[in-house]
Parts: structure tokens; sequence; C-alpha cells
């Protein structure tokens, strides 16, 4: 008896050949899209780059668009990118993704692209140290963002220094954040280490301090050189000097804090001569300076008042008291980096070959 029994689906359908995959929109390709709509590809080709054409009917245009739409079509933007040299790209290079601190660099940055209709490519470079950067990943970053061509580089870094970056970068307008270039050659954004300092101090002036001990970075550094600056500028405004005495250098971090603060605070146990403020180049170490403070049964800010620089906020915002400090401007460099690549790649001037942001004040508790 013949067996009756219908082949499985699947089988025939084998057998029919009736079952092809879907197209990937990946390989969907602008003669599929013209096909689809019935078109030429020229009239395609107009379509998607916006371009008016007198043979190009409003409905030739509706279905052009349904058809990419159906498809799934998405432009080559490598091809593009060759033919008009604009890609909507720009490219950072920065050791911050190790380094959440001055992360706030990327998304003022990542912002202003977004209003300007830019996207960034982010490449990573390592973490400088007392050495510097890896050169060599640093060189690769930089090859890579110019192989996807385009249009203009930021280069940013954790912290305020000259920096070398290589040849390449000169190849297409190029703008550093939180750095500037050792040979001069390169535009800059960079806070206003000075301003900072001065405002800092104007602010313990005000609160009746006239004796104020430093608890200073690395002296060699920008941020050190002008904070202090500034710091010595408000105290000639109101008729003082910055007693040396006053002044210790650290490691800029919590430890480095609590020993310049014990330093200062040991040379004057009690009554005359003992400073009634500290100005901490840094937050971690006001952190330190916290303890030592603490230590001698001192208290803040009605004993001793502290104010700090960076507004990193995981410290400032939860030491107690909570610190008042001066601001790191990260996302409003960020920012102003792509605004001046922006004005470069359009092939405008601009303002200033090293442009200054403002730090300003943030008033917690601590003064």
């Amino acid at each position: 008896m013949a067996n009756s029994t219908p082949p499985a689906p699947a089988a025939r359908t084998r057998a029919a050949g009736t079952t092809t995959a879907a197209p990937s929109p990946r390989g969907v390709t602008m003669a599929d899209v013209a096909k689809h709509a019935g078109v030429s590809r020229t009239a395609v080709s107009f379509v998607l780059s916006n371009r008016e054409h007198p043979n190009v009917s409003q409905d030739t245009k509706h279905r052009i668009l349904e058809a990419v739409q159906t498809l799934g079509y998405r432009p080559n933007a490598g091809a593009r990118a060759l033919a008009s040299q604009r890609s909507d790209w720009y490219g950072i290079v920065t050791e911050i993704v190790t380094a959440p601190f001055a992360v706030d660099i990327i998304k003022g940055a990542q912002d202003q692209a977004w209003l300007d209709r830019k996207f960034l490519l982010i490449a990573p470079s390592d973490q400088a140290d007392a050495v510097g950067p890896n050169q060599g990943m640093e060189d690769a970053a930089f090859e890579k963002l110019l192989e996807q061509r385009v249009e203009g580089l930021l280069y940013a870094a954790t912290f305020h220094r000259p920096v070398h970056v290589p040849k390449s970068a000169n190849e297409v307008p190029t703008v550093l954040i939180n750095c500037f270039d050792a040979d001069g050659k390169l535009p800059s954004i960079v806070p206003d280490e000075r301003a900072g300092g001065r405002v800092a101090v104007e602010r313990l002036l005000q609160a009746g301090h006239s004796r104020i001990g430093v608890i200073n970075l690395d002296p060699n550094i920008p941020a050190a050189v002008g904070r202090l600056e500034g710091c010595r500028e408000a105290l000639a405004e109101a008729g003082l000097e910055l007693d040396p005495d006053l002044v210790v250098s650290g490691y800029a971090t919590a430890d480095g804090g609590y020993e310049a603060a014990c330093q200062i605070l040991d040379r004057y146990p009690a009554g005359e001569g003992r400073p009634s403020a500290l100005f901490c180049l840094n937050d971690r170490m006001a952190m330190g300076a916290y303890d030592a403070i603490k230590e001698r049964g001192l208290a803040i800010p009605q004993d001793i008042a502290v104010i700090g620089f960076d507004n990193q906020e995981l410290i400032a915002a939860y030491l107690r008291p909570k610190l008042t400090t001066v601001a790191l401007p990260f996302e409003e460099m960020g920012a102003l980096g792509v605004q001046t690549l922006a004005s470069l790649t359009a092939g405008q001037p601009i303002t200033a070959h090293q442009q200054m942001v403002d730090c300003p004040l943030l008033e917690r508790y601590s003064v």
C-alpha cells in the first residue's frame, strides 16, 4: 500500500525551495531601494542626499522613502564620507575613561556635539602617571580615529598639564581640553586656576579670616602655580601677605593633606599665630585636613574654616560638614572644546589660542 502521509512541512519547503532568509538591512543597497520603489538609482541618490531634481516628483520621493523604511536601508557612511569629505564624527582621545573624576568633560563634549548634530567617537588612552602616558597606545588611538575620517579631534586630560600629541593630530583640526600643547601649536581649553584660587581666598577673607594656611599641590604643576597666584592676589588686595610658614606642599591625596595640615597646626598648637582657615588645593587633601583638625579637638568651621578645590563630588558633598570648594568646570570645558572644534572645521577664526573657563565657588558648610 502506497504511503499517503504527506511530507513534513519543513521537507516540503526545502524541496520546493520557497523559503529564503530575509535580507539583512546591512545587505540592502541603493539599487535594491530603486528596484522596490520602481525608480532609477539616480533618483534614489538625489532623494537620500536631499538634493532637488526637476524629474523627481513628490510622489517619487515618497515611494523612495517608503522603500527605505520597508527594506531598512542604511546609507554607507564610509562611502559618503569619502565622497563629501564630511563624516559628522568628531574623535576624542582621552585617559578619562579610566579616571571617572573628570568624566564630565566627555558629557559636556557629547551634549554639545549632539546639539550640532555631530557624534563622538571615543578612543581611550592610558592614564598618565609620573612617567607619562603610553605613547604607543596614544598614537594608535589617533590613527584609528583618523581612519574613520573624523572631521576633527579632541584630546582631553584628567589634570591640567602640558602635553605632546602625535604629529598625525595636525592632519585635521584638533583642540586640547584641560591641557595645553607643550609646543604651543594647537588651541586649548583650560580652567582659570588663578581666578579659582582668588575666589577661594576672597571667600575666606569675606568670612573674617586674615591668617590663612595653604595646603599646596606639587608646586611646579599649572594648578598649583595658578591657584597660589590667585591666593596671593586676593590677600594683596586686602592689604595682606601670604606667610610662607603657612604654606606646605604635599602629595595630592588625603594622606598628603593630613600630613601637611599636621605640620601647619603643630607649629601653632594654640592661640596666636595659628591660622583660622585652610585653603586646600584639592578636595582629597581637604579630606585629610579634616582628620588632622578633628584629632586636635578643633571644630570646622567654628575653630578652623576649610575650603577645597575641584568639587570632587564623592568627597565634597559627603564630608561632615560638607566642603565648600571651587569647582573645576569639566562639563563647560568639554562643550567649549566642541564649539571651538566646530569653528575650526568650518574654517572660522577662533577667539583665542588658549581659552580659560571660570572655576565657580560652591558654597557648603565648611566656611
